[in-house]
């Protein structure tokens, strides 16, 4: 396989891999559509579908059964994050997985720039703007900024990355809910969050870098968390 055939088939199990961990379309023992009508719609050939599908299937997300077809694996690698408590020795607190966001997801939106597909960057400012759209009118907000992380990860194409995101979440969550109660860190998450998408629609990397940073960064001195 060359390396444009290479690419499509990285493609196209990233692809499969967002309908499963993103939009939630297939679960776990979910089975995938047949060849021909998965190859139409992610836009590719069936051999690189086929091949997308043995990315997948050597990670343990999709397993193929034969005579049935291919599932979504019951327990694949998408879903076995690195148990938090081997991460975080003491009980988890704001500041230390806020802090963890510090460390990683800057680079990780550089990468994304760098690496995402057009679908993928795509699919990041879909959810960004969903999220703004809910800002404004003041709707729970918890399930967009989680999809739009996790497209972040997704397009940045390291796997660790993405078995980080359970720990991610931890403050996603948090933060989401205690900005209920700072107007500034909402105001600043839409700012932040627009700065981001443009540094990403613009495949600008270090802008990508600069703007996870500043919106983290925001967030702590909002919950006060930050050092000083």
């Amino acid at each position: 396989m060359n390396q444009t055939d290479n690419s499509l088939a990285q493609k196209a199990a990233g692809e499969i891999l967002s309908l499963i961990t993103v939009e939630k379309e297939f679960r776990p023992g979910d089975k995938l559509p047949n060849e021909i009508e998965l190859a139409a719609r992610l836009g590719v050939s069936r051999a690189t579908l086929r091949e997308g599908i043995r990315l997948l299937t050597s990670r343990n997300v999709l397993e193929v059964r034969r005579g049935l077809g291919t599932f979504v694996a019951q327990r694949g690698s998408h879903e076995r994050p690195l148990d938090r408590r081997e991460l975080l020795r003491t009980p988890v607190d704001l500041r230390s997985v806020y802090e963890l966001r510090l460390m990683v997801e800057p680079q990780t939106a550089y990468y994304a720039a760098r690496r995402g597909t057009e679908s993928e960057i795509e699919r990041i400012l879909f959810y960004g703007e969903r999220e703004e759209r809910e800002i404004a009118a003041g709707e729970d907000r918890t399930e967009s900024e989680r999809a739009f992380h996790k497209s972040i990860a997704l397009a940045a194409h390291n796997e660790f990355v993405q078995r980080l995101l359970p720990v991610i979440y931890e403050a996603i969550d948090s933060g989401v809910r205690l900005s209920e109660s700072y107007a500034g860190v909402v105001e600043d998450t839409r700012a932040d969050h627009h700065m981001l998408m443009e540094a990403l629609r613009a495949r600008d990397a270090l802008a990508a870098r600069a703007a996870m940073e500043l919106h983290i960064l925001h967030a702590m001195r909002g919950f006060g968390i930050a050092e000083a």
